[in-house]
């Protein structure tokens, strides 16, 4: 009886993988084995992902692809930064959800981010950014709840 409940329960985070198949994730890291990490961790989720090592490369990404949420470094390379280019994001797109990630502050005050977004501090667990993903994008689309 054990064994069959755990499989019953196992069922809908199966099913949870197929939604995210068309929603994109655009990861914006420019430590290239961390940027690998976290897009290796969503691609195994079943999300689309794509990356960019700096502000600039992920500006041009969002004015040419669709992007369901931004993962964004605080401090990139370039000496660009996440939090200008989150505020760039959220001029074309008001309801893109933001992830803020940095390994050189342990918050981020609200008055430095844009409205409802989420700071993880590093290190962050791969999967840990796979649940809070999961759980920003079904409450920006309620309709993979």
């Amino acid at each position: 009886m054990i064994p069959f409940a755990c499989t019953a329960l196992a069922l809908p985070a199966f099913l949870d993988k197929i939604d995210h198949a068309s929603s994109t994730v655009l990861v914006v890291e420019d430590e290239p084995f961390v940027c690998e990490l976290a897009a290796e961790a969503l691609m195994d989720e079943g999300y689309r992902v794509l990356t960019a090592a700096d502000a600039w490369e992920a500006e041009e990404i969002l004015a040419r692809e669709s992007v369901d949420l931004l993962f964004t470094d605080i401090d990139l390379a370039r000496n660009t930064n996440g939090l200008a280019l989150a505020q760039h994001a959220r001029c074309q797109c008001p309801g893109l959800p933001v992830v803020y990630t940095s390994g050189g502050r342990t918050c981020l005050p609200a008055s430095e981010q844009v409205s409802e977004s989420v700071f993880v501090p590093k290190p962050y667990r791969p999967s840990q950014l796979v649940a809070l993903t999961n759980d920003l994008l079904r409450r920006a689309d309620p309709h993979h709840a």
